[in-house]
């Protein structure tokens, strides 16, 4: 299907005439290469855990256009997989954390507003959730609409989701005056909440700590 599509687009979407040889073999060489080297990476992590254990799975979860991907990116650094959900169109990102006292996969849903879906990407979203159970839940929202924002936090928390709150963007909220209290957010809410400003690297390695944390209690 994919590759119909990429010819399609080559051959048909070009106002030029060309006649590019491309066969399916080497396209779907080409696309599987970083799938390849995603697969390659979680069996030498399942090496290297103990037989008995298994790698935690985290949910990224939130708003479209609230630096969700860029908190992924930074998490998990190099060998990404794109692919669609299973019977969907709708693409979900995996990668790794892949250090010493930490190693978990960590899995970049579809933007959703709701847990109670709408569209197509939101159910994905809502099936990883129910039907995969992720160990862990960060729920990243832009720190400057967090008041529209919570509503979702309180649902996922409402479900019995393990959840860490992100609140991304700090930099542009500082920016435009605002204050957040996080301490006494995490306290009415019950739960660990952290600032980031994901594209500037800053908050990454807070964000790995409470990850650690939240995952040791939870065991």
């Amino acid at each position: 299907m994919l590759y119909n599509k990429f010819v399609k687009e080559i051959f048909f979407g070009s106002k030029m005439r060309m006649v590019i040889i491309f066969t399916r073999e080497a396209f779907m060489d080409c696309c599987n290469d970083s799938e390849k080297k995603y697969v390659k990476t979680k069996k030498v992590m399942e090496n290297n855990l103990n037989k008995e254990s298994q790698i935690k799975r985290i949910a990224l979860i939130g708003n479209p256009n609230v630096g969700k991907s860029v908190v992924f990116n930074a998490l998990t650094g190099a060998y990404v997989t794109v692919s669609n959900y299973p019977g969907t169109t709708v693409e979900v990102s995996k990668g790794f954390i892949n250090e010493k006292d930490l190693k978990c996969e960590v899995v970049d849903t579809p933007g959703m507003y709701s847990i109670l879906p709408i569209t197509d990407e939101e159910m994905v979203t809502r099936r990883l959730l129910i039907s995969e159970k992720p160990d862990l839940v960060l729920h990243v929202v832009d720190a400057k609409n967090l008041q529209r924002m919570l509503p979702l936090t309180l649902q996922l928390l409402e479900a019995g989701q393990n959840v860490i709150l992100v609140l991304n963007i700090m930099d542009e909220a500082k920016a435009i005056g605002m204050k957040i209290d996080i301490d006494k957010l995490s306290n009415i809410l019950g739960i660990p909440v952290v600032g980031a400003s994901a594209a500037l690297n800053q908050g990454i390695d807070d964000i790995k700590n409470l990850i650690r944390r939240s995952l040791e209690d939870a065991a």
